[in-house]
């Protein structure tokens, strides 16, 4: 790897093919090149690290967990994959952990140096990039709920994701149906509607007569 220039590192990622010439030696002056272990963590769910990782060589995992530690592989990264980029994108903490299989080799963009390479933020592209990675992490978050979480767990955390914040409370709007809500849960209609009211006999939600369902403070995250 220290043979190489970082443009030259550059041209080698697929995801930089078709800068400019300007474009590539802006990014490779922008960039840092970093040896991690294998196990060594490059960015941390629910953390912020302001950076762009593009793998060079080696392997890494993109991990999700829960509480309790139980992990869900979401993808499996090798040379040329990156990671990093919703975070800085929307500003938000990461989706996901991502970690060393094997000692890896990396490039890394900070923000400033990123934000270069992006369109000015009132551009549609850029509003387009921010509704992809919005679709991004709650897929990231499905494909978590699907495999942590019993259906009561996944029930309860879609509740969360309908409801907005109204006068100091959580409210979902309109009437729930349980057959759509089966399909997101991935569960039987039946099994949705027990756990339905189940929530409602505990208190945990209360469904109004307009068909609104508003979510109580001891509703489970």
């Amino acid at each position: 790897m220290s043979m190489l220039s970082n443009l030259d590192l550059i041209r080698r990622v697929p995801l930089f093919s078709m800068l400019t010439n300007d474009q590539a030696r802006a990014v490779a002056d922008g960039v840092v090149k970093r040896r991690y272990r294998r196990g060594e963590i490059v960015v941390e769910q629910g953390k912020k690290s302001n950076a762009l990782f593009i793998l060079l060589n080696g392997r890494a995992r993109v991990l999700t967990s829960d509480s309790r530690g139980r992990e869900v592989i979401l993808a499996v990264l090798e040379a040329g994959d990156y990671v990093g980029e919703m975070s800085l994108i929307d500003n938000q903490p990461h989706s996901a952990t991502v970690r060393c299989e094997v000692q890896s080799d990396m490039l890394i963009l900070g923000r400033p140096e990123f934000a270069r390479c992006l369109p000015e933020n009132s551009s549609l592209s850029y509003a387009i990039m921010r509704g992809l990675v919005t679709r991004l992490r709650s897929a990231d978050r499905q494909i978590e709920s699907l495999a942590l979480l019993d259906v009561y767990g996944r029930v309860a955390r879609t509740l969360l994701d309908m409801a907005e914040d109204v006068d100091g409370e959580k409210i979902i709007r309109g009437k729930v149906s349980r057959q759509d809500m089966a399909k997101i849960v991935g569960a039987s209609r039946e099994m949705v509607s027990r756990v339905m009211k189940d929530l409602e006999e505990r208190g945990v939600i209360e469904t109004l007569e307009s068909g609104s369902v508003v979510l109580k403070n001891r509703m489970p995250e």
